[in-house]
């Protein structure tokens, strides 16, 4: 690659190798372009020495503006006087027609809202027209056939998309059997997923005219008597039960508050204390940034303190939180039935001045993630994660078989298990649980309930996003993901790259100990091998696959039993096994460039040879 094509482009490289063993660079003539950034932020490099410049810190995709809109090239083709395209009725220019073979024509497209979850790239006008040829072959359309007219970039981030979708340049118009297969392909996530372009969700599907009723074509004589007075009599009855419609969405919405309230004083006969707004005001000093503590889709917690001493965590519900009033109360309802030492404990709830806040025990050292976290202070050692996986294991577990009837928690990640002072491993947030059908027989789990999706992408149960059916083992499948956490030390998912998926190519490819987080030490290798084996079973793609909430917790007291001091620790040179009976020995892991000085298992890719990501 020559330095000189660089110079005077209008793009730009961004080497993001952030979290890695890099111990040292050379700065040579490409690094000292203007548009060419280098970010070694996470790597022995920036500990033992600074490098110059700004390449050791923190890099979170900010360098460009991602929340500007932005507005697809239009042609530059003149077309003819003659040739009138009315955008305010919905009838534009086909811009692919004119981009790529030079013909005006105009159509009534389809607009779609379209978002790359996960895009493996920072900038998107170079990818622009590889996407148009991905999506248009997805939908079975020709590439002039789709355009995108606009786009902007969200936290995350995440690549927002107004998509139209054009007719054949035969017509202006799509048929309603092409509409209707559009619609079906978009609503039944027929487009294949894609390694550059991620995960994708569609946000609307817009029928403009003239996809939004039937016109009868050359049709322009007046409306007869009896039509008119056909019509005004429909718009009656609408009218009447448009009103009807809306009597009974609000006396329903008054029943639903009325319950709710009934619901508060049933848990307040349980024990749940219910706390004043001033109360929660107090306990916070008037909830002071200083007493932030965290925040999530829900809200911030804060750290507070009840006029008894009581040190507490108060989740306060923000507007437009992802969290509303169902959640909310299907909270205080679970927890308030639920006792066990690795479920965290609800203490009160507050609903007051049209505030929502729940009430926990306070968890002094955080959330599993903040530890695996690369930037951690304290990283955990082998025997810790194990106390962690095993703690959450068997709070999951009275969840499915002990609770009456039995709860399948919906959103287990590393986020939501909480550590105490002793780092005793608590599970959290019951907002999107779910009560299981009552079982026949004691012991049993109740099947599985049908239900809308939700949850974490990279924890989701496969089986589950797909037939909507959540049972327990979509709880084991999350747990699985957060096993592999524990293992590697990533994410579930990272710069579009799924952990379930790294870890099952790295086991085929015999490359088990690549994966293993450096930070937490030595670890017996006879512990190791059951461990990774447990974590790839909970993550199978069919159901009956993978183990349940008992055998996971059986294997994990197992395999804490195997350690014979909790301080003391084989070295990472001792060889192991898979279940294949393939030995993995320090000499075939050391000699791949996947766990060498300069890269490691932390930032696991898919290639024997590391690859930079453009974003």
């Amino acid at each position: 690659m020559e330095h000189d094509s660089f110079v005077n482009a209008s793009s730009v490289l961004i080497l993001d190798i952030q979290n890695n063993n890099i111990t040292g660079y050379e700065s040579g003539a490409l690094l000292n372009l203007p548009n060419v950034t280098l970010k070694l932020f996470g790597n022995p490099v920036c500990n033992d020495s600074s490098p110059g410049g700004n390449v050791c810190t923190e890099y979170n995709g900010s360098i460009l503006n991602l929340s500007l809109p932005n507005t697809a090239t239009s042609p530059s083709l003149q077309c003819s006087s003659e040739l009138t395209c009315d955008p305010s009725r919905n009838f534009e220019l086909v811009y692919g027609l004119s981009l790529l073979y030079g013909q005006c024509h105009c159509a009534y497209p389809l607009n779609i809202g379209y978002r790359l979850k996960s895009p493996g790239f920072a900038i998107f006008p170079p990818y622009e027209d590889g996407f148009i040829v991905y999506l248009s072959s997805g939908l079975n359309l020709s590439v002039y056939q789709v355009n995108v007219s606009s786009y902007n970039w969200e936290p995350g981030p995440r690549l927002n998309m107004n998509i139209n979708l054009f007719p054949k340049n035969t017509t202006n118009e799509f048929t309603e059997a092409e509409v209707d297969n559009l619609f079906n392909t978009f609503s039944t996530w027929s487009i294949p997923d894609n390694d550059t372009f991620g995960p994708y969700e569609v946000l609307f599907l817009n029928r403009d005219f003239p996809y939004n009723g039937t016109l009868s074509s050359g049709t322009t004589s007046s409306l007869s008597g009896g039509a008119i007075a056909g019509i005004i009599i429909s718009v009656i009855i609408f009218t009447a039960v448009l009103v009807a419609v809306i009597m009974v969405l609000i006396a329903k919405r008054q029943q639903r508050y009325t319950r709710a309230r009934r619901h508060y004083e049933r848990i307040k006969v349980a024990g749940v204390k219910d706390f004043t707004y001033e109360e929660m005001a107090k306990a916070t000093n008037n909830f002071d940034k200083s007493t932030e503590v965290g925040q999530g889709g829900y809200g911030k917690v804060y750290r507070g303190t009840l006029a008894d001493g009581t040190v507490v965590a108060i989740k306060r519900a923000q507007e437009g939180s992802l969290q509303g009033t169902r959640e909310f109360c299907n909270e205080i309802e679970l927890l308030s039935r639920v006792h066990h030492r690795n479920l965290v404990s609800l203490i009160g709830f507050c609903d007051d001045e049209d505030e929502q806040m729940l009430v926990y025990e306070y968890m002094e050292n955080g959330t599993v993630r903040d530890h695996l976290n690369s930037n951690s202070k304290q990283p955990l050692n082998f025997a810790t994660r194990i106390q962690i996986a095993l703690g959450s294991a068997r709070g999951i577990h009275y969840l499915h078989t002990e609770a009456n009837p039995p709860i399948y928690h919906r959103d287990i990640k590393a986020s939501n298990i909480l550590l105490d002072s002793y780092r005793r491993a608590k599970v959290a947030d019951f907002g999107l649980s779910r009560l299981a059908p009552v079982a026949e027989l004691e012991g049993d789990t109740g099947g599985d309930v049908s239900t809308v999706v939700k949850g974490t992408p990279g924890y989701l149960d496969p089986e589950y996003f797909y037939t909507h059916k959540l049972s327990d083992k979509s709880d084991v499948y999350s747990f699985g993901v957060v096993l592999l956490e524990l293992i590697t030390g990533m994410q579930a998912i990272t710069k579009g790259k799924n952990l379930v998926r790294e870890v099952n190519l790295a086991y085929e490819a015999g490359m088990l100990l690549s994966i293993v987080d450096h930070r937490m030490g030595p670890y017996p290798a006879e512990c190791l091998r059951p461990l990774i084996s447990m974590a790839i079973s909970c993550c199978q793609d069919d159901t009956n696959s993978r183990p349940s909430m008992s055998e996971v917790v059986r294997e994990l007291e197992a395999i804490w039993s195997l350690i014979p001091d909790k301080n003391t620790m084989v070295s990472l040179e001792t060889s192991i096994s898979t279940d294949s009976g393939v030995n993995y020995s320090k000499d075939l892991v050391y000699n791949n460039l996947l766990v060498s000085s300069d890269v490691s298992g932390r930032a696991l890719m898919t290639n024997s040879i590391p690859e930079v990501s453009p974003r």
